[in-house]
C-alpha cells in the first residue's frame, strides 16, 4: 500500500520525522517497503497484512498513526445535498445472487460535467502512482485510496433499460473491459448487468460501453461489497486484478460503504457539479448481521502473556484509542470490549492483548535467554527418502514436486488403479484440477512436456510424494496416504529396469527382483510389467503408449516406473556394511542362450545363480536379440557370470565346471539352447 506524506496530513498531525514515522509503523506490523520522492510529496510503502484490510485506504493508516501519537483523527465529513427525486424514481438494482454479492447501494447524480481534475487531485493520484482520467474517475480512485473502498461509476445513460442486475454470467457471456480487453465469463462469475448485457465484472474491472466519457452527464456510483471468494477465482481465472480485486479479496468493512458513497457524491458535486437524487437504492442483507461481537479480557492475562508489566488503565486506554468500545463486565478484573467494525481481525481475547503489546511496543519486551536447540534425529523414512533422491540424482535424474490436484485429462494418461474410483473435489476454486491423484506419472509426463516446449528434451524426471486412493469397505479411514517413488525417462525398458534395480540393491543387497505382465492401458502393447521385490508388489514399470505421448506433443518415446515407497522402506538396510577390497582379479563369462518369448530374464537369472555355486559374484544383463536368425517364438539372451574367489586367482578350469553346470540347469529347466 502506498501512502502520501502531504495526503496523511489531511486526517493527523505529521509533526515527527519520516524516518520516526516509518520506524513506528514498522514496530506495530506495517512493514517499510520503500520511501520515494515524488514533486513535492513523499510517497511511502507500506506491507500491510491480509488480515489488516483497514489499513489499504489513507484513513487507516493515518488512524493507526493517531493512536501511535496520541495525535487526533480528522475524519472529512460527508453529507453531500440532495433534491426531492428519489433514486429509485429513474434506476431500480436487482440483486439476484446476494450470496456473491451480499450488499449493493447505488446513488445518481445528474447534470455533471465531466473535465480533467483539478491540479490538487491530480497531485495525489500521481504520488501513488495512479494515472488521472477525468473528474469522475479520478474521485472514485481518491475516495478508494482514502477509505480503502472500492467504487465504480457508470455513465448512467449507456445502462440499456437504466438498470442495475447484480447476477452471475450465463453461458458464453463476453465482456470487453476498461483496459479494451475482451473476456469470456463462467457461469460461476458475479457481474453487474444492465438489462440486457454484463457492464462490469463484479470486483474486478468495468466494462468499456458504460464508462465515464466526455459526453457523459449522468452519473450512477456503485458501491458494492462483493465476497471475497468469487473475486479472488474471477481475477484469477481472468488473470485479471485490480486495486478493487485486492482489496474485496481481503474483505471491505460494510459499515464503511455509505460513508464511502456519500463522500464520493460529495466530491463529484464539487469538482463535476450536477444535482445528487435522494434516498441511495440498497439491495441486499441487512448490513447488522455483520456487527462484530463484544470480546472479554482479563487484564491479568496480559502481563502473563507477554512478560512485562502493562497497567489495567493502559491497556484500557490502547483499546479505546483503536476505536473498541467497552461494554459492562461482570467480572472483577476483566473486560468487555465491542470492536470497531474495520476491525474483522479481532475475535478473541489474545487477539486485544497482541493489540495492547503492538501499541505499547514490542521493543520493550526483553530478549530472552535462547533456548538451546538441537537437530531432531531423522527417522528411517527420511533417510530412505534421502538415499532413493541421492541414487537417483546420482543416475542423472532430476527430482520435480508437482501438484496434489489433477484435472480428468491428466488423469486419464496413467491409470494403474483401474479398480480404485478417483477421489475429486466440488468448489469453485477448483473447478477443473479437481481430481486427488492416484498417481505421480501424468504430472511427471506434464512436467516433460513443459520442459520440450523450452528445448530442453530427454529431461529425466523423478518425484516422491503421496498419492490418494480411495479407503477399501472396513480399511481405516486414518490411515497413511500411501507414497509413491515415480520417475519417467526416454531409457529403454531394460535401461529404466536397471535403473531402478540398481535402486533396490543399493539399499539391500540381498533382494529379488521379479516382474510380471502388467495390465495397466496406458502401456505400450507387451512393453509393461508389475514389479516384485522379494515377491511383494513393489510397482510397476512400461512403455507409455504413443497415443498417450502423442497427445502431449512428446518426441521420443517415454519409460515410466511408479514403486511403492513403503515397500522399499521395509527392506532397507541403512547400516553400513564392510566389504574388503578384492585381491584377486574376477573372471567374467558370457552365456547366449536361445529362449521361448515366454521365458523372463528374472528366470533365466534365477536358474543361473542357483547353479552356479559359490563362486558366483554377480549376474548381468548382457542384451536381448530378436531377428532373422532367430526362429519365430524365440528370443536370445546375453547372460554375464562374473566368479572371483577370496582365497586364490581363479584358474580356467575351476570356472569352466560351473559355467558347465549353469548351461546344464538352463537346458533342463528353462528348456534353454546354447548359441555358439
Amino acid at each position: 500500500m502506498i501512502v502520501s506524506w502531504n495526503w496523511l496530513q489531511e486526517y493527523t498531525s505529521l509533526d515527527m520525522s519520516q524516518d520516526d514515522l516509518t520506524h513506528q509503523l514498522t514496530m506495530s506490523g506495517l512493514n517499510l517497503e520503500g520511501v520515494e520522492q515524488v514533486g513535492d510529496d513523499i510517497a511511502i510503502d507500506l506491507e500491510v497484512t491480509s488480515n489488516r484490510p483497514d489499513c489499504l485506504g489513507h484513513l487507516g493508516v493515518a488512524r493507526e498513526i493517531s493512536v501511535l501519537y496520541h495525535q487526533p483523527l480528522n475524519i472529512p465529513v460527508a453529507e453531500p445535498v440532495t433534491i426531492t427525486e428519489k433514486t429509485s424514481a429513474v434506476t431500480s438494482v436487482e440483486n439476484q445472487c446476494v450470496d456473491l454479492c451480499p450488499r449493493y447501494i447505488a446513488r445518481v447524480v445528474r447534470g455533471v460535467k465531466v473535465a480533467p481534475s483539478p491540479e490538487w487531485l491530480q497531485k495525489r493520484l500521481l504520488s501513488l502512482g495512479i494515472n488521472p482520467i477525468n473528474n469522475v474517475v479520478d474521485i472514485t480512485n481518491y475516495v478508494l485510496m482514502e477509505c480503502g473502498q472500492p467504487l465504480h461509476a457508470f455513465d448512467f445513460d449507456q445502462l440499456a433499460g437504466n438498470r442495475i442486475v447484480v447476477r452471475q454470467a450465463t453461458e458464453n457471456e463476453k465482456i470487453v473491459a476498461i483496459d479494451q480487453k475482451e473476456y469470456s465469463l463462467t457461469t460461476e462469475m458475479c457481474v453487474i448487468a444492465d438489462a440486457e448485457k454484463p457492464v462490469a465484472i463484479a470486483g474486478v474491472m468495468g466494462g468499456l460501453e458504460t464508462e465515464i466519457s466526455d459526453k457523459t452527464t449522468t452519473v450512477l456510483i456503485e458501491v458494492a461489497d462483493f465476497a471475497p471468494l468469487t473475486v479472488r477465482n474471477s481475477a484469477r481465472c481472468l488473470s485479471l486484478h485490480s486495486d478493487s480485486s485486492f482489496r474485496f479479496e481481503r474483505q471491505i468493512d460494510v459499515f464503511q460503504m455509505d460513508y464511502a458513497s456519500r463522500r464520493c457524491c460529495q466530491l463529484i458535486l464539487e469538482l463535476a457539479g450536477g444535482e445528487l437524487l435522494d434516498e441511495p437504492i440498497f439491495a441486499g442483507k441487512p448490513i447488522e448481521e455483520e456487527r462484530p461481537q463484544p470480546i472479554e479480557i482479563r487484564y491479568a492475562q496480559i502481563p502473563r502473556l507477554l512478560g512485562i508489566p502493562v497497567s489495567e488503565e493502559e491497556s484500557h486506554d490502547i483499546l479505546l484509542q483503536l476505536g473498541l468500545t467497552k461494554t459492562e463486565s461482570n467480572q472483577a478484573g476483566t473486560g468487555k470490549y465491542l470492536p470497531p467494525t474495520w476491525r474483522r481481525d479481532l475475535t478473541r481475547e489474545v487477539d486485544l492483548i497482541e493489540e495492547v503489546a503492538r501499541i505499547h511496543g514490542y521493543e520493550k519486551i526483553p530478549d530472552d535467554s535462547p533456548v538451546p536447540m538441537g537437530l531432531s534425529k531423522k527417522s528411517r523414512r527420511d533417510r530412505v527418502n534421502e538415499r532413493v533422491g541421492e541414487l537417483l540424482t546420482s543416475m542423472s535424474f532430476f527430482e520435480t514436486i508437482t501438484l496434489s490436484f489433477v484435472d480428468d485429462e491428466e488423469y486419464q494418461r496413467f491409470t494403474p488403479h483401474t479398480h480404485i474410483k478417483p477421489l475429486s473435489v466440488e468448489h469453485s476454486s477448483r473447478k477443473r484440477e479437481n481430481i486427488l491423484r492416484q498417481s505421480l506419472i501424468p504430472s511427471l509426463l506434464e512436467c516433460r512436456r513443459e520442459n520440450e516446449k523450452k528445448k530442453t528434451f530427454n529431461a529425466q524426471l523423478f518425484e516422491i510424494a503421496k498419492v490418494y486412493l480411495e479407503s477399501a469397505p472396513g480399511e481405516d479411514e486414518n490411515r497413511v496416504e500411501p507414497t509413491m517413488i515415480s520417475c519417467v525417462s526416454g531409457r529403454s525398458f531394460a535401461e529404466l529396469k536397471g535403473v531402478i534395480t540398481k535402486l533396490a540393491s543399493s539399499l539391500n543387497g540381498d533382494v529379488q527382483l521379479t516382474t510380471r505382465p502388467a495390465n495397466v492401458p496406458q502401456f505400450a502393447s507387451g512393453r509393461g510389467a508389475e514389479i516384485f521385490l522379494n515377491e511383494k508388489h513393489w510397482g510397476w514399470l512400461g512403455e507409455i503408449d504413443r497415443t498417450v505421448t502423442d497427445s502431449l506433443d512428446l518426441q521420443d518415446a517415454v519409460t515410466c516406473a511408479e514403486l511403492k515407497f513403503s515397500v522399499l522402506e521395509e527392506i532397507a538396510n541403512l547400516t553400513p556394511q564392510y566389504t574388503p577390497l578384492a585381491q584377486f582379479p574376477a573372471i567374467d563369462r558370457d552365456l547366449s542362450f536361445l529362449l521361448d518369448e515366454s521365458v523372463t530374464w528374472e528366470e533365466l537369472e534365477k536358474t543361473a545363480r542357483d547353479a552356479a555355486g559359490t563362486l558366483l559374484e554377480s549376474v548381468s544383463f548382457g542384451g536381448q536379440y530378436r531377428g532373422k536368425q532367430i526362429d519365430a517364438g524365440k528370443k536370445s539372451y546375453v547372460i554375464t557370470l562374473s566368479y572371483r574367489s577370496l582365497e586364490k586367482t581363479l584358474t580356467h578350469e575351476e570356472v569352466e565346471k560351473p559355467q558347465a553346470t549353469v548351461v546344464a540347469a538352463c537346458e533342463k529347466k528353462l528348456n534353454a539352447k546354447l548359441r555358439g
